[in-house]
C-alpha cells in the first residue's frame, strides 16, 4: 500500500474538518436572519448609489440591475450591499442552481483553496478535473450517445468556440454554419455572427457565413417543422457540400424560452446526417433544467448527437464530443480551464442532481415547473391580458407581459426587482418575462411569495 500523499494527509488533518464546521456555523447563523424580501437600508443608500457610479464608470457603461451583493444569501434569497434582501428567480442568468451560500458549495470551495493552485490549466491542471470530466462524459452515455470525450472551459462561450473549431476542422473545407432563427450562442467575435441579433455585431466584420432556418412553432407544428426542413434543404442546396454544422438550442434561451419537439429536431437531423453536417446541441442554458441532465437526453436524441455543449449551472462548462470529431493537436487549449473552486462547485452540483430526485416525469423539476406554471395560469384567469403563456420547459419559465413589447418586458422585470423578485427578459417579438429558479433550493412555498409579488406589480403597472 502506497504513502499517502501529503495532500492526502492535508485533507484528513482533523483541523480542516474542525475549521469547515465552525465556519458553516458561522454562516448558518447569519442565514437565519434571512426569512424573506426585506427594503433597503435607507442609510446604505448614500454609499450604495456611489459604489454603483464607481463601477458603471470603471466597466464602461451601467449595470442592467442596480445589483450589488453583500456575499451571503440563502437559497432562494440574496442580500445586496444596500441591506436589502430578493428573491433571486433568475439565478445570474441560470448559474446558481443550488442557491445562494450553499453550504456544500461553501465546503467544496475551502477544500479547493487548500488545493494549491487557484486557476487550473492547460498545463497544469488536479486530479478533480479528471473525475468532472469522466462524470460528464459517464452520464453523457447512459442512453445511447457516444460522447466519449469532454473540454473543460471557463465559459459557456469558449465551450460554444471549440464546438464550432471542432466541427468546421472536421468538415472542411466546408465553412458555412446552419442556425435556428432567433438563437443565441454567446457575444464572442465568432459567436456573435451565429447569434440572431445584428446589434451584437454592429460595426463588425463578417467573418463566417450563416444561413437561418425557422424554429419550431408549437401552435402550428406540423407546418413549422415541413417549413423549417424545406428551407433547411435550399440552403443545402444553394450551397453543396459547404455546410460543416448546425448548432441547436432545444428550448431557445434568449429566443423566448420556446421549446421544440422531438419529432422537430429528428426532421432537421435526418437531412443533417444525410448531408454529412455535424449535429451540435447547445446546452449552455438547458442543462441541468429538463426532465434529464442533459436536454438531448430529455428530447431522445442520444444516438444522434455529435457534438453537445454545457454550461451554466455547471460552474465550469465542457465541451463533449464523440470520437469522430476528436481534434488533431493544438487546435483547442485552454491556459484558463477553470477555478479549482470552480471544479469542485462542478462536482458537488452533478452529485446533486444525479444523486437526488430531479428528473423523470414527477422529479422536483417538473413538479416545481407545474407548480409555478399554475400560479402564472391563475393570474392569467385574474387578470387578463396582463399574463400570456407561459412558456418553456422544467426550470426554464417564460410569460409574455401585456402587448408583449420590449418596453411592457422591461418595465415588468425593473418593477419586480424594486419589489423584490430579481428575473430577466427574454425575446423580442413578443418579449417576454423569465425565471431561471434555483431548483435545488426553491420551495414552493418560495413560489407562492413570487408570485403574489408578481401579481400585486402587475395590478400597479395596469394601473399606470
Amino acid at each position: 500500500m502506497s504513502t499517502p500523499l501529503l495532500a492526502q494527509r492535508l485533507a484528513a488533518d482533523p483541523r480542516i474538518n474542525q475549521a469547515k464546521e465552525l465556519l458553516l456555523a458561522a454562516l448558518a447563523e447569519q442565514q437565519q436572519a434571512i426569512t424573506g424580501v426585506k427594503p433597503a437600508d435607507p442609510a446604505r443608500k448614500q454609499s450604495y448609489d456611489e459604489l454603483l457610479a464607481q463601477f458603471t464608470a470603471s466597466r464602461g457603461g451601467p449595470l442592467y440591475f442596480p445589483y450589488l451583493g453583500s456575499g451571503i444569501g440563502r437559497g432562494p434569497l440574496v442580500e445586496l450591499a444596500d441591506g436589502s434582501i430578493k428573491y433571486d428567480f433568475i439565478t445570474g442568468i441560470g448559474v446558481h442552481f443550488l442557491g445562494h451560500s450553499h453550504h456544500a458549495l461553501v465546503a467544496a470551495a475551502i477544500d479547493a483553496a487548500l488545493s494549491d493552485t487557484i486557476m487550473q490549466g492547460n498545463l497544469q491542471q488536479n486530479v478533480p478535473a479528471v473525475h468532472l470530466s469522466r462524470s460528464l462524459i459517464q452520464h453523457a452515455n447512459t442512453s445511447g450517445a457516444k460522447l466519449d470525450h469532454c473540454f473543460l472551459s471557463t465559459s459557456g462561450a469558449m465551450a460554444n468556440e471549440n464546438a464550432l473549431k471542432l466541427a468546421l476542422q472536421k468538415k472542411s473545407p466546408a465553412s458555412r454554419v446552419l442556425a435556428f432563427e432567433n438563437c443565441f450562442m454567446g457575444r464572442t467575435f465568432v459567436l456573435s455572427q451565429i447569434t440572431d441579433r445584428p446589434q451584437y455585431r454592429e460595426g463588425l466584420p463578417t467573418v463566417l457565413p450563416v444561413d437561418y432556418v425557422p424554429y419550431f412553432d408549437p401552435a402550428n407544428p406540423a407546418e413549422s417543422t415541413a417549413n423549417a426542413v424545406r428551407i433547411l434543404k435550399r440552403h443545402i442546396a444553394r450551397y453543396p457540400g459547404q455546410h460543416a454544422v448546425m448548432p441547436m438550442e432545444l428550448v431557445v434561451g434568449e429566443g423566448g424560452y420556446t421549446a421544440g419537439s422531438r419529432e422537430f429536431f429528428l426532421a432537421i437531423i435526418e437531412v443533417l446526417k444525410a448531408h454529412h453536417i455535424a449535429v451540435y446541441v447547445d446546452e449552455v442554458q438547458t442543462f441541468g433544467r429538463l426532465t434529464r441532465l442533459y436536454g438531448f437526453q430529455a428530447f431522445g436524441l442520444d444516438e444522434h448527437v455529435d457534438i453537445v455543449t454545457i454550461g451554466k449551472l455547471s460552474q465550469v462548462c465542457a465541451t463533449l464530443f464523440t470520437d469522430e470529431y476528436k481534434p488533431r493537436p493544438g487546435l483547442i487549449s485552454q491556459t484558463f480551464t477553470g477555478a479549482t473552486a470552480s471544479i469542485a462547485a462542478g462536482q458537488v452540483i452533478i452529485d446533486e442532481l444525479t444523486g437526488g430526485d430531479y428528473y423523470g416525469d414527477n422529479g422536483r423539476i417538473d413538479k416545481l415547473h407545474q407548480y409555478f406554471t399554475g400560479k402564472l395560469d391563475a393570474i392569467a384567469s385574474r387578470q387578463p391580458g396582463q399574463v400570456r403563456g407561459p412558456y418553456g420547459m422544467g426550470g426554464m419559465i417564460a410569460f409574455t407581459p401585456f402587448a408583449g413589447t420590449a418596453d411592457d418586458a422591461k418595465k415588468v422585470v425593473l418593477a419586480l426587482f424594486d419589489a423584490g423578485v430579481i428575473s430577466f427578459v427574454a425575446g423580442s417579438s413578443p418579449a417576454r418575462v423569465r425565471f431561471l429558479m434555483p431548483m435545488a433550493a426553491v420551495t414552493e412555498a418560495d413560489i407562492d411569495a413570487v408570485t403574489a409579488i408578481l401579481e400585486t406589480t402587475l395590478a400597479t403597472l395596469a394601473q399606470a
